[in-house]
């Protein structure tokens, strides 16, 4: 009944005179490893990016948005609950083995909205855990197609057989296998004809659309339409399919008349992949890569486009992340939050573009399992010490190949003035001891809350994931 209302009451048109619905929709597009820096108007050059230019200039540009936690699983984890990964027992990337995956007792985005009777879809990776209790349709989506983990994980490998040994790679439709080790050149089409039709099928009712592209993680493809149309590489070949694709989406949108009622949002899950080297993209001048809680790991390009809504053409350079859509998407369509505790903060004042609004005054950079390795508020970042790998002491790998990566430890605490050092390159703890204190203090508190393994502290409200049924 509540969707006939909703038809009823949105969506119509009388004589050429549209009537603004009253819902929202959702579109959340989620790149993987997409860096701070590959976009073109963030400074990528031998590719352009059109569409998403065009969507930066008649949108909202989030300068300082983070990651949950710089590497895929764990991230996507929490952007569809709202909550530090770690604070639900999620870490890492895990792969066809896990023998985990999302808990039946945490809210996703897609359970979120379906309160207020949205239909929902994911296209691409998944990565919540990839049994089938684990799967989209147990958690909040009606439809389903992609693949469950990371487009690497399977026999293909180039180290497989030396460091891995990944099984058969399943693509599902539904809770369906429908074929293994897919070729990949099709998927980014795929899932945008999917998409595609997905808005047209329910263009007279709400909608949230979770296209969750498998690109540009390696291995690279792409469709023969791109196939050697950069002067980038099959990378930047890659990336212009991407904004092909994104262009399709909002040319849907614009042709039906949605614009108004949906809000789209393109973002990544973690920055690049650097050791791939031509196969990766670009942290843009920001420390480090995936995989480290530098801000090269976890700043990543954010884009949101609400015509209307949005005042075109602006820059955010608050502190928000990607945790912090699942109650912004909360208060824009009215549906409750659950019960149990999440992190995220709705930034709804920020799309809208109010000035003094600040809704994150703070974030913490988990990684590893529960290890707190930084802390943020926006200006400055306090580095706590701690072991981490680095891209920089080898010539990185080429053509699909891993370079060499090496360890370093960091030994004490450096603290970062990101206004004048986004690159994380000066210590200025001893000019700043007061700031430095005010982050620790904001730590000492999460760590109470959620543990912390390089302090050996366990935390009072972490939750644990769901285990395979026996």
């Amino acid at each position: 009944m509540k969707n006939k209302l909703l038809f009823l009451s949105g969506g119509l048109v009388f004589s050429g005179i549209s009537m603004a619905a009253d819902y929202t929709n959702f579109v959340l597009i989620n790149l993987d490893d997409v860096g701070y820096g590959d976009f073109s108007f963030n400074g990528a050059y031998g590719y352009t990016t059109p569409n998403i230019d065009k969507m930066a200039a008649e949108g909202v540009r989030f300068t300082h948005f983070l990651a949950g936690q710089p590497i895929s699983g764990a991230s996507r984890a929490g952007l569809l609950t709202g909550c530090y990964p770690n604070r639900i027992g999620f870490a890492g990337a895990p792969g066809p083995d896990s023998n985990y995956g999302i808990h039946p007792d945490e809210m996703t985005m897609g359970e979120l909205l379906k309160q207020k009777g949205y239909s929902t879809a994911i296209f691409g990776k998944w990565h919540l855990g990839s049994q089938k209790e684990f799967l989209p349709l147990q958690n909040g989506f009606d439809e389903y197609y992609g693949l469950p983990y990371s487009n690497d994980m399977w026999p293909n490998h180039p180290q497989q057989g030396e460091i891995f040994n990944f099984p058969d790679l399943p693509t599902y439709d539904g809770n369906e296998v429908v074929g293994y080790n897919t070729d990949q050149s099709r998927l980014t089409t795929d899932y945008t004809t999917r998409s595609v039709n997905f808005i047209k099928k329910n263009k007279d009712k709400p909608f949230f659309l979770y296209l969750a592209h498998n690109m540009p993680h390696v291995p690279l493809a792409v469709s023969d339409k791109f196939k050697g149309k950069s002067e980038q590489g099959l990378y930047g070949d890659v990336m212009m399919e991407i904004d092909w694709s994104v262009g399709e989406v909002l040319k849907t949108l614009r042709e039906l008349g949605l614009e108004e009622n949906t809000l789209v949002i393109l973002t990544s899950d973690n920055g690049p992949w650097a050791n791939y080297g031509n196969h990766a993209g670009s942290a843009g001048g920001l420390r480090e890569a995936k995989a480290t809680t530098f801000d090269g790991g976890n700043r990543v390009p954010c884009v949101m486009y609400w015509k209307g809504k949005a005042i075109p053409g602006t820059t955010c350079n608050k502190l928000a992340s990607n945790i912090d859509l699942f109650p912004t998407f909360a208060e824009i369509s009215g549906a409750s939050l659950p019960s149990r505790k999440i992190d995220g903060v709705s930034i709804l004042s920020l799309i809208k573009g109010e000035k003094e609004a600040n809704p994150r005054e703070s974030f913490v950079y988990y990684y590893n399992k529960n290890d707190l390795e930084a802390v943020t508020d926006g200006r400055f970042k306090l580095v706590f010490p701690h072991k981490y790998v680095t891209y920089g002491a080898y010539v990185p790998g080429n053509d699909g190949l891993p370079g060499k990566l090496t360890n370093l430890e960091l030994y004490k605490s450096e603290l970062y003035d990101l206004r004048r050092d986004p690159g994380e390159r000066y210590n200025v703890i001893t000019q700043y001891p007061e700031e430095a204190s005010k982050l620790m203090k904001i730590a000492d508190q999460k760590r109470k809350e959620l543990g912390d393994n390089l302090m050996r502290m366990k935390g009072t409200e972490r939750r644990e994931p769901a285990f395979l049924s026996k």
